[in-house]
């Protein structure tokens, strides 16, 4: 009786993998490289950004340096010079010698408008006395006295006791014969009518007349002197207030360049 082999179903062939492969696959690199991420570069680029920025604006209120304090330097030696020379023409053709800034703390306190020469072309200002008041321009020196001290109450005629303020003035009057001399008259709002005078017209000419007629005598080139009245046309103050109305009367005498010597100084 023949035997009857029994046997299972077969087992699945597996795939025979070559040496080959299997060898590649041992040494195999992969050739993916990672990509490295660049956003610390942004932020460093930004900060690089910032400090430059910073720089800039560090060295525009930095300024100059060395070159403005040297400037500043100069400038201090010159405002602490020992001042004009006498004689010496001013500048830009002024007639008004510069101010001599003040030393002391208490006197650099004041206001720079406060400041004014004490001498004019060699003469001193402070010896006029509380009478005459003194307003200085570029061009222009102003004597401006009260009409109470040179006249009396409606009259032209010169009063004895404004004589020697009038007498003050005459060697700052003649220290340039080059500059003209106006004579200007002024009065308050209040009318007047008599015979001599019609209106305050008359009046403020009248008295103009009056103090250029005493210079004139008293050793005053004629040819300088300018005489004008401007009754209340021109006043210090109000016209309705008594105290203003003391100002508003005055006698002005003016030193200013003719234009002929203004040309010349050009």
């Amino acid at each position: 009786m023949a035997a009857t082999s029994q046997t299972g179903p077969s087992p699945a062939r597996q795939p025979r993998v070559s040496t080959a492969v299997g060898r590649y696959r041992r040494w195999h690199v992969d050739s993916r490289v990672e990509v490295e991420e660049e956003g610390w570069l942004i932020t460093y680029l930004d900060v690089i950004t910032l400090i430059l920025v910073l720089m800039v604006v560090l060295l525009a209120f930095a300024g100059p340096g060395k070159d403005k304090d040297s400037q500043r330097a100069e400038d201090g030696a010159s405002a602490h010079s020992s001042g004009p020379v006498p004689g010496a023409p001013y500048p830009s053709g002024s007639i008004v010698p510069p101010a001599v800034p003040p030393t002391s703390p208490e006197a650099s306190a004041a206001p720079a408008a406060a400041l004014t020469p004490k001498t004019l072309n060699g003469l001193p200002l402070d010896q006029l006395g509380a009478d005459v008041e003194i307003v200085m321009t570029d061009d222009a020196v102003r004597f401006r006295i009260s009409s109470e001290i040179l006249f009396e109450s409606g009259a032209a005629s010169l009063a004895t006791g404004g004589l020697p303020v009038l007498d003050r003035l005459i060697p700052l009057l003649n220290s340039d014969p080059n500059l003209r001399l106006v004579v200007e008259g002024h009065t308050d709002s209040i009318p007047i009518q008599n015979e001599r005078f019609p209106s305050n017209w008359e009046l403020s000419t009248g008295r103009a007349a009056a103090v250029a007629r005493y210079l004139i005598e008293r050793g005053v080139a004629p040819q300088r002197v300018q005489a004008s009245g401007f009754a209340d046309t021109r006043p210090l103050g109000s016209r309705d207030n008594p105290v203003d109305r003391v100002h508003n009367r005055r006698v002005e005498l003016t030193m200013e360049r003719t234009p002929s010597s203004t040309d010349k100084a050009r």
